[in-house]
């Protein structure tokens, strides 16, 4: 088949849709395919909205020929890539990724909800509550949502807020889980860091992590422990990777975390981790995490002084190195494809 990625990061950008990106052009490279992927890059010099039209031409001329068109994200990629589609007849699928509604939201008002929450709190009450911008977001993203001949989600979480929250027809809808990769060699812990490697974003609540994790520290001197320290830096993948693989545990606190990466490659490399209870592969990991509420500082405070005892480290990594879940990024292209034939027609 001959197949577009239309994406808004592709590596050296990092995040998840640009690992997804590369992997999946990778995989269907290697299938036979002829994989093109379109991604922001010298169009990000220019401001919005001409940076989008520059993408919409850049789409418009890549998808003359694919049989697949597939978008990994509802808003910078997916709106353009509508239109390309409309105006050259063809059918696209798309892969949700995260919110960017709920994540701008945040970002400009400080207003820390839930992601569970989110749609019935503000959007449902009252769609003034929104900046110009996000109520494009929330219009135009729909309308790509609608449009698209097959939606795929990572999570049923996910798949029930946005079914709910944009209209969306269920019929439409499938399920492809996320990756997570063949097991690594599991290695005793370098150090005492907690990852967090979050960015710097008012969702992923690092503020509560971070005063938390100060009352965690202060609560070690009557264990008799030794200190911790938490890690909030960023990497390229693969270095990212081995700092998980080399570090004491990882911790993810956001408000809403759909199908978090970092918890995938933690299990990968046998690394126990602290997860928000907000998320949507609570029932896929619940047999090896440990759960915490995002909206209870004391919670977390005493999750991490928990897992702060080498004694109950050990415990938590015995029991991620017995979850036994696999999903290949060939398994998850198969299933793309899978999903695609069944609603082309």
């Amino acid at each position: 088949m001959k197949i577009l990625i239309a994406s808004g990061i592709y590596p050296p950008d990092i995040g998840g849709p640009a690992q997804y990106a590369r992997n999946l052009y990778e995989t269907w490279k290697k299938q036979g395919h002829e994989v093109k992927v379109a991604a922001y890059r010298w169009e990000r010099a220019v401001p919005s909205p001409l940076s989008n039209l520059l993408y919409l031409t850049k789409v418009f001329r890549k998808a003359w020929k694919a049989d697949l068109v597939l978008v990994l994200d509802t808003w910078n990629a997916a709106v353009p890539t509508m239109i390309a589609c409309a105006l050259l007849r063809k059918k696209y699928i798309i892969r949700t990724g995260g919110d960017r509604l709920w994540e701008t939201y945040i970002e400009r008002t400080g207003e820390l909800v839930l992601f569970k929450d989110f749609y019935q709190k503000v959007i449902d009450t009252k769609l003034s509550n929104l900046s110009f911008r996000e109520r494009l977001i929330y219009r135009w993203g729909g309308k790509a949502l609608r449009r698209a001949s097959a939606i795929i989600f990572s999570t049923d979480w996910q798949r029930r807020i946005f079914e709910k929250a944009y209209k969306l027809d269920p019929r439409r809808n499938a399920i492809v889980e996320n990756f997570c990769g063949p097991r690594l060699p599991s290695i005793e812990p370098e150090n005492r860091s907690f990852v967090a490697g979050t960015r710097t974003l008012k969702w992923k609540n690092i503020e509560r992590l971070k005063k938390s994790f100060e009352s965690a520290e202060k609560g070690l001197r009557s264990k008799n422990l030794p200190d911790i320290d938490l890690d909030c830096g960023k990497a390229i993948y693969d270095s990212f990777l081995e700092k998980i693989h080399h570090s004491y545990a990882v911790i993810l606190a956001s408000l809403g975390d759909i199908s978090p990466n970092m918890i995938f490659d933690a299990i990968r490399v046998g690394t126990p981790f602290i997860l928000t209870k907000e998320t949507g592969i609570a029932d896929r990991v619940k047999e090896c995490a440990i759960f915490v509420d995002p909206e209870d500082e004391n919670d977390m405070t005493e999750k991490i002084l928990w897992l702060a005892d080498p004694r109950n480290r050990a415990a938590q990594a015995a029991k991620v190195a017995k979850f036994s879940f696999v999903h290949t990024w060939e398994e998850i292209a198969g299933e793309i494809v899978k999903v695609w034939r069944s609603k082309k027609a």
